[in-house]
């Protein structure tokens, strides 16, 4: 997929040293220290004036339908870890020692006024995720195999999903190909029947957990019965998403018809680069990782992305409230907006 805007070297440094102060502060440790800094910095002005402009004009383009972005050469950390994928998170938390991709990123996520969002049973509730596989979900059904992952909403499952999803490349292989996948809502539906749309937009399906979520929770098995097409939203997740044990033949169907759908529609792929972000709307379209062609699987199980989960504004984020810290569907908001007005 090409790139809206590749920053230069000229705008990479200037970058990076907006964020330098902002960079030195661990949002694993001291979250509240480095979110005040981050928005001081803006509320200072210390933000390149070329990167307000470009955040305008990706919210622009969502206005207009466009809905996926990719920009290169972004601010990454010059040094990361080798990390132990037996536990690479707490690993990450002992030998990370700047955070410049979590600058940018919750930088990136306040100029698009998208408040960040995280989940109890992800990294310890932090609101940047590393995408890295970990040894224990080879071959699993998770984001955190280092295997191929199926065409998905991330966290169908769950009551609460993100709006936005953004990943940040911080180390990826040269001599893999590995790429992530797009396919927009309103391609599929285009092939589908009225009659198919209706039955699809009834709760007549549910959708099994991931792995992960099943070894953090163990007596949730499966979400509560939903749509698959809410509205402009889709809630599926290929090989989880299943009809409801009354379902009309009808939702069986209409079931087949969807993933019959999703084969015939356009995708766009890209393979993120070190220093490359990608945002897409996570439910507006679906998304997938293929690995093409892997000549050093040992590399490529070392594979490091940096991931932030994001609200499309405030009054989104605000309809989840009863969400915050509760039970098994524990996740947090980080109402960024809220903190400039008080």
């Amino acid at each position: 997929m090409k790139a809206i805007h590749t920053f230069t070297e000229e705008q990479h440094n200037e970058l990076c040293l907006a964020l330098s102060n902002v960079a030195s502060i661990s949002p694993y440790v001291e979250y509240s220290k480095f979110k005040e800094a981050m928005i001081r910095n803006i509320q200072e002005n210390l933000i390149p004036e070329f990167f307000i402009k470009l955040c305008e004009h990706i919210r622009e383009d969502r206005e207009n339908g466009k809905q996926v972005h990719v920009l290169k050469n972004c601010p990454v950390d010059n040094e990361v870890p080798d990390l132990n994928h037996d536990d690479p998170v707490n690993d990450k938390y002992r030998l990370k020692k700047t955070f410049l991709g979590e600058a940018f990123l919750g930088t990136f996520a306040y100029l698009l006024g998208n408040p960040l969002l995280s989940y109890a049973s992800r990294n310890n509730g932090d609101f940047f995720t590393d995408v890295v596989s970990i040894n224990r979900f080879k071959g699993k059904r998770t984001g955190f195999t280092d295997g191929d992952l199926i065409f998905h909403n991330d966290r169908t499952s769950h009551p609460v999903r993100a709006d936005y999803v953004t990943l940040l490349g911080v180390r990826c292989p040269a001599n893999d190909l590995v790429y992530t996948t797009y396919v927009d809502g309103q391609d599929i539906i285009n092939h589908l029947s009225l009659e198919q749309i209706l039955m699809l937009s009834e709760n007549w399906y549910y959708t099994e957990v991931d792995d992960l979520t099943r070894e953090k929770a163990e007596n949730w098995e499966k979400s509560n019965s939903h749509a698959i097409l809410q509205g402009r939203n889709i809630c599926f997740q290929d090989t989880l998403t299943k009809p409801v044990a009354n379902a009309p033949r009808g939702a069986v169907e209409a079931l087949l018809a969807f993933k019959d759908a999703m084969t015939k529609s356009p995708k766009v792929r890209h393979r993120l680069e070190n220093g490359d972000l990608l945002v897409f709307a996570n439910q507006a379209g679906l998304h997938n990782r293929e690995r093409i062609e892997v000549n050093n699987a040992e590399d490529t199980a070392k594979r490091w992305l940096l991931k932030t989960y994001s609200f499309k504004d405030s009054k989104v984020a605000d309809t989840y409230a009863d969400y915050w810290n509760n039970g098994i569907y524990g996740c947090a908001k980080d109402q960024i907006k809220e903190t400039i007005k008080n």
